[in-house]
């Protein structure tokens, strides 16, 4: 499998994003943004950083194991390397979207958890989109909204503290001759799509014939073009890019 990806932030900031891909494997993450009183001396880029680590070691060392089961076990772990010095209980513990592909043999697996969103083009042309769309439709968008209905039952779930978490995942597999490409990126990126109108093939050919950067820099065009508050939530917004073609046994 062949990955190409570019991962940049909001102009200014400091990337709360991460990416990692190996032969057969590719993770995205988004981390969210920061709300008070974490309980955690590290901070979100902190914990994208040592999630992603976790997932990429699990999916080289155990391929065969779940998605499932792997995402588990990596916040599992990321949770054990911090339980001494934060309070792992605060609900506003640092959290992090996940879209994960794996190609293992003659299948393509995929797990979301969250809306971070990943793409599959298969070879008869169609594309499949997949996301969790569960944050559009809360009750609230305050940062004491955000804390009640995190990890909860009929709220909305994400990588944090609670390993249960990716039992919510979306998951499901392609056979691998099946598939012609497919992209893993986060809101910020995938904006392009869901503000500014653009199609998921219309993304992916851009990202393919001319780069991730150059996809990334029209995501970056739209955001400056925007008026401020013509959209709910930031004008801009770290954005992250990762395209897989070539999915040979």
């Amino acid at each position: 499998m062949q990955v190409t990806y570019t991962s940049v932030p909001t102009p200014g900031g400091i990337n709360d994003d991460f990416v990692i891909a190996g032969e057969r494997f590719v993770v995205v993450l988004d981390g969210a943004t920061q709300l008070s009183e974490s309980g955690c001396v590290h901070g979100v880029p902190w914990l994208v950083k040592h999630l992603g680590t976790q997932l990429a070691t699990a999916l080289v060392t155990e391929p065969d194991t779940s998605l499932t089961s792997t995402l588990a076990g990596a916040i599992e772990r990321v949770c054990a390397l911090h339980a001494d010095t934060c309070d792992l209980s605060n609900s506003s513990s640092p959290s992090s979207t996940v879209a994960l592909l794996r190609h293992q043999g003659d299948r393509v697996d995929y797990l979301v958890l969250c809306d971070s969103p990943l793409v599959i083009e298969t070879t008869d042309g169609k594309v499949h989109a997949y996301s969790d769309d569960a944050t559009k439709h809360l009750p609230g968008y305050t940062q004491d909204d955000l804390r009640k209905t995190r990890n909860q039952p009929g709220g909305f779930w994400v990588a944090s503290t609670k390993p249960e978490a990716a039992e919510h995942a979306v998951i499901g597999s392609f056979p691998a001759t099946d598939v012609r490409r497919a992209a893993l990126m986060t809101d910020g990126m995938s904006r392009l799509v869901e503000r500014y109108e653009w199609s998921w093939s219309q993304l992916m050919d851009v990202a393919e014939t001319e780069g991730p950067a150059v996809a990334i820099r029209a995501v970056r065009e739209a955001e400056h073009a925007t008026t401020p508050g013509t959209f709910r939530g930031k004008q801009y917004d770290d954005a992250t890019i990762a395209l897989c073609r070539e999915f040979k046994p």
